[in-house]
């Protein structure tokens, strides 16, 4: 156990709980609707009509700040930022309650497009830390863990908000108690979070060289660096990662924001199973993500595959199997709910597969600007996000239709297929020249390795 551990658990503990913020609508909004209430003191909107529009303005506020909150990870540093954008989103969660009383599912929107606006800055800061943090021997197992929080943080966010909607407290403790917990996590982070190995102040010369010699990011606080656009954007290896990722999050996000609808009407579970049921894909996404992270280091570190086919070959395990598992849970017969649950665990766990696979790819190809390709492609794969559940919404009229759910299951199967070959063909382990270039030295431009420059800045 070394320094780089306990910031990775700090991040994966940050994406826990910004998860579990996000997720806990998905269960706590069939509570909120409800026109049976656990406790007649429990305040509840059966009259909305807008259930789709809540679930989805999450995302009309995260994809605002994706791209800026790359850039300025990358420059400032991410801490800070982390800390603000969680704390914010943490004082958000305790008044929601507040804000559908007073406002209605107006307020509501409101509130959950400001925590969008907050957690945008998640992504791409975790990603600049990892950048800095992760030796390349140890980049698939640290990235895998650090994003299987979210998947964990959904399906403990899920048991938890049916269980404490259930009970005489009523789902507003479900806000309040994120809110809190977000808030623990930013004291814990002031103390303790660092940007990188060259800040840090107790860790060892010897982890500090075992990071910073793999890593191939520049540590140097002297270094500067000028992010070639023109570069990125024409860069076919950052387009088979942008693509891979929204189609994976429109799958991803339409089935996490709609299983509850889907059990609730179609399979007809209770709010507590159906919190239960529903929590289950998101458990084994977890669990079989991290199984899947070391077995991804092994097979590179043996030289069973490369790099970039080693990524290739996990993200069609991450895209395609969910495919499949969604075009049978469509056309399986009426009446089979249990063998519908466990299509469901398949489609979403196998989607792990993904974490070492595109997820993690922004890193290979360009550690330097890792936090700028991830807010890039974060940012464009979170219009999936909020499009996809409000397709839903058109498409599906009548919740109790099978049919129409087929249609559903069919569109985000077709979105993971075609971005799995799209990545198959374009995506690359390798990192790319643009990531070395337009080093900036006390105002001096130089074009070349980071390491040369270096080299260069300390003969002088």
């Amino acid at each position: 156990m070394g320094t780089r551990h306990l910031q990775i658990f700090l991040l994966f503990a940050a994406g826990f709980i910004g998860y579990g913020m996000r997720a806990n609508m998905s269960v706590g909004i069939v509570a909120m609707m409800s026109d049976k209430p656990p406790d007649k003191s429990i305040p509840t909107y059966p009259e909305w009509d807008d259930k789709d529009t809540i679930l989805s303005s999450f995302f009309w506020g995260y994809v605002v700040f994706q791209i800026g909150a790359g850039q300025i990870a990358e420059k400032y540093g991410p801490k800070y930022f982390l800390m603000t954008s969680l704390a914010i989103a943490s004082c958000f969660s305790t008044i929601i309650p507040y804000m559908a009383a007073q406002f209605g599912s107006t307020g509501v929107i409101v509130n959950r497009v400001i925590q969008g606006l907050c957690q945008g800055f998640l992504f791409p800061s975790t990603h600049c830390v990892l950048s800095k943090w992760t030796p390349l021997a140890e980049r698939s197992r640290i990235a895998g863990f650090v994003y299987t929080a979210g998947p964990l943080g959904t399906s403990v966010s899920m048991v938890v908000t049916g269980y404490i909607s259930d009970t005489s407290f009523g789902w507003p403790y479900v806000f309040y108690l994120y809110g809190c917990l977000g808030l623990l996590w930013v004291l814990a982070y002031t103390y303790y979070g660092c940007n990188k190995p060259s800040e840090h102040k107790t860790i060892s010369m010897e982890e500090r060289k075992y990071i910073e010699g793999s890593t191939q990011a520049v540590n140097d606080v002297d270094v500067q660096l000028k992010t070639p656009w023109g570069k990125i954007l024409t860069s076919l290896p950052f387009w088979a990662i942008l693509v891979s990722h929204v189609g994976n999050n429109w799958g991803f996000w339409t089935l996490l924001t709609e299983i509850p609808s889907f059990m609730s009407s179609v399979l007809k579970f209770d709010i507590k199973s159906n919190s239960e049921l529903s929590a289950l894909p998101y458990l084994g996404y977890c669990i079989l993500g991290l199984l899947i992270s070391p077995i991804s280091d092994i097979v590179i570190g043996r030289k069973i595959l490369s790099l970039g086919s080693s990524r290739k070959f996990f993200n069609c395990i991450g895209l395609i199997l969910p495919a499949l598992s969604l075009i049978a849970l469509g056309y399986l017969p009426t009446g089979h709910a249990h063998i519908a649950v466990l299509l469901l665990i398949l489609a979403v766990s196998t989607n792990a597969g993904v974490l070492v696979g595109f997820n993690v790819n922004h890193i290979d190809i360009s550690p330097n600007f890792a936090g700028t390709l991830m807010g890039l492609t974060n940012c464009a794969a979170n219009f999936g996000s909020f499009i996809g559940p409000l397709m839903v919404k058109f498409i599906v009229t009548d919740p109790k239709d099978e049919y129409l759910w087929r249609i559903v299951f069919m569109i985000s199967a077709g979105f993971y297929i075609a971005s799995a070959i799209f990545f198959v063909i374009f995506g690359s382990g390798e990192r790319q020249e643009w990531n070395e270039q337009q080093v900036s030295i006390e105002g001096e431009i130089n074009y070349g390795s980071t390491a040369d420059t270096k080299e260069r800045k300390l003969s002088a």
